[in-house]
């Protein structure tokens, strides 16, 4: 045992120092390395036993992690569960929710920053299903049934009041006509509603997305003829010049739709003309304002309106 015991400290020191250039050398083909994935994000209940959703969510969190590089190289978003801890969640405009990471692979995780979202009370509202239709010329809608007649909206409470709305664009030029699973569209006083993709936490939705629609028509009397009326011009001509004519053409047009609306209907006045940097003879395509509900039989979108202009031999015009 003399050739153990003898020289212990130098075989000892021999020893620890072949370990260490062992552990170099293995090092220096593994190192370490730092690496950012993407990771989708899981959310858990909003607000304990409250009716919450989260408004403006992400849907994804940058997560950095380090290890020996055959590890961070190797690992992916398989490896890796992101979750934002919203139980504790209360309404507000700017709520800070802590994201956890937890992973398989043998890395340590840098946890992400908190993220900050906005939080609004969860309400439920049963809408009414409103049909949106336009009728051929020569045809008045009577009647539109929605099946079903009313949905129930679940989503955050400033989105309300909401609107439900099936829109129908075939022309309808027949007695009845069914329209099958017709999309319902949600608007509120910002706009159109949009469920899909999903923004919120949880999805807000509709209990029945899509609706049966009947319409019924009838033919009738359904055009008549107005005259259309020029207005004063916004502005005059300028100082020397006068306006002494005015020609429109057309004179009038046919107008079709609901007889009820026509018959509110005795002329069109077009928009006004600015005539101050006329000084001659000047001609305007005008747009014709039809009311809603109402069409030109003819197309006619605009008319031409001419206004003879002429110096005025009594006043001066301005240099």
């Amino acid at each position: 045992m003399s050739w153990i015991t003898d020289d212990w400290r130098l075989k000892l020191l021999a020893l620890a120092l072949a370990v260490l250039m062992l552990g170099a050398v293995a090092f220096s083909q593994n190192p370490t390395a730092t690496r950012t994935l993407t990771l989708p994000l899981s959310y858990t209940p909003v607000g304990a036993n409250q009716n919450l959703v989260i408004l403006n969510r992400p849907s994804t969190v940058n997560v950095t992690f380090s290890g020996l590089a055959d590890a961070v190289v190797n690992a992916t978003t398989n490896n890796f569960s992101a979750t934002v801890e919203a139980q504790q969640a209360k309404a507000g405009p700017a709520v800070k929710l802590n994201v956890t990471v937890t992973t398989t692979a043998n890395v340590t995780i840098q946890q992400p920053a908190p993220i900050v979202v906005r939080v609004d009370n969860l309400v439920a509202e049963t809408i009414p299903v409103k049909v949106a239709t336009h009728s051929a010329p020569g045809w008045v809608v009577t009647k539109t049934d929605s099946n079903p007649a009313s949905v129930t909206f679940v989503g955050p409470q400033s989105w309300e009041p909401v609107t439900a709305t099936v829109n129908v664009t075939d022309p309808i030029a027949a007695n009845q006509r069914t329209f099958v699973n017709q999309t319902i569209q949600l608007t509120n006083s910002s706009g159109s509603v949009l469920l899909t993709p999903c923004s919120t936490v949880p999805c807000a939705g509709l209990d029945f997305p899509t609706a049966n629609v009947a319409v019924n028509a009838e033919t009738g009397t359904t055009r008549t003829t107005v005259v259309l009326v020029v207005p004063e011009p916004s502005q005059p001509p300028p100082p020397g010049f006068e306006l002494t004519r005015i020609d429109i053409k057309p004179l009038t047009v046919v107008i079709t739709g609901d007889p009820a609306a026509l018959a509110k209907i005795q002329s069109l006045t077009l928009p006004a003309v600015d005539l101050s940097k006329s000084t001659s003879t000047f001609t305007a395509q005008v747009n014709i304002p039809y009311p809603d509900g109402v069409t030109p039989l003819n197309g006619i979108a605009t008319a031409k309106v001419t206004f003879t202009i002429v110096r005025n031999p009594s006043v001066s015009p301005s240099p």
